[in-house]
């Protein structure tokens, strides 16, 4: 393989970014040097992205349904809906996860709303007949584990999208939109010492009771995440190829 990635960081703790770029650096399978770390928050989005072989977006405590949006949220979903708009023309090729997947639906028309939630831990996620046949999750389990934790979701495949994952209580896990952008509500990056690493920063952020931080990252331990992990192999051998 040759070429670069770049990772875009949509977090304003730092330290949950350095460690989600780690993730998504350890699943990808790639070194230091090949993944570029870009802080969306304090940086905009540049201009050369054709520099990149592909570009994945990291989650966020932003919610695309916030009421109240500093600019700097606004300026970052500007940005991230210019990327998305990228890849599905196909001038760059990218995978959004959790936050970002909100980011997306809306830009294809599609509605995002408060009434998929999925608590912090693990879920069980199916892929659909056409998941099964897509470049990247046609090599996954028909069925696997994934971690989430979020309080948003979209409200159906949005206009153009096709529907790959889903389950009963988020029926948009993934989706592909065109034939260069990936879109999953889970987190496919990180490995369930580094999500519990995640949750202690957001212990109060609203995603489970801060009080059973213990209870609950207890349960995220028995989760496996190696078919996630698979699909970001897969994303990064078929970008670097």
């Amino acid at each position: 393989m040759s070429g670069r990635l770049l990772y875009v960081c949509a977090r304003p703790q730092r330290d949950a970014a350095v460690a989600e770029w780690a993730s998504f650096r350890d699943g990808l399978g790639v070194s230091d040097d090949d993944l570029v770390h870009h802080d969306l928050v304090r940086e905009p989005l540049p201009d050369d992205l054709e520099r990149f072989s592909g570009v994945v977006v990291g989650g966020s405590p932003f919610n695309v349904t916030d009421s109240d949006k500093t600019p700097t949220q606004l300026r970052l979903e500007g940005d991230l809906e210019r990327l998305a708009a990228a890849a599905i023309d196909g001038r760059t090729s990218a995978m959004f996860t959790c936050f970002g997947i909100g980011v997306v639906t809306r830009l294809l028309g599609g509605d995002v709303t408060l009434d998929h939630p999925e608590d912090t831990g693990p879920t069980d996620v199916e892929l659909t007949l056409e998941g099964r046949t897509d470049d990247l999750f046609g090599l996954l389990t028909p069925r696997f584990q994934a971690l989430t934790a979020h309080k948003e979701a979209s409200a159906s495949v949005p206009p153009g999208a096709t529907l790959l994952a889903s389950n009963d209580l988020c029926p948009v896990q993934a989706y592909r939109a065109g034939d260069a952008l990936w879109a999953t509500q889970f987190h496919p990056e990180p490995t369930t010492d580094a999500f519990v690493a995640r949750m202690a920063v957001y212990r109060e952020a609203g995603y489970f009771d801060a009080d059973a931080f213990d209870e609950v990252s207890a349960f995220v331990r028995t989760a496996s995440v190696e078919q996630p992990t698979l699909l970001l192999r897969s994303f990064a051998a078929r970008v670097l190829a």
